[in-house]
């Protein structure tokens, strides 16, 4: 299992309450099942608009559950933004 840092910008940081958090997980869909077990509500529905990077790299449409996470690795959630 590795562990790494999930950072949460804009209204998905609003909606979690904080800027970053661990993560103790092998892949993405791991990762987000712990956030929105952990915060169940406005950020589950904030996730299903989110774009995600893993260590700096888009994962644009691949199936999270591929998505393998690194020790020490940081996941970047990402929520649309105006005008961008």
């Amino acid at each position: 299992m590795a562990a790494g840092t999930i950072r949460f910008w804009a209204a998905a940081k609003a909606a979690a309450g904080t800027g970053e958090e661990p993560y103790a997980a092998e892949t993405l869909a791991e990762a987000l099942d712990a956030v929105r077990a952990q915060h169940p509500g406005e950020l589950v529905r904030v996730l299903q608009r989110c774009s995600f990077l893993i260590d700096g790299d888009p994962v644009g449409s691949r199936d999270h559950g591929t998505v393998r996470l690194a020790e020490g690795g940081t996941v970047e959630v990402l929520p649309p933004f105006a005008g961008g």
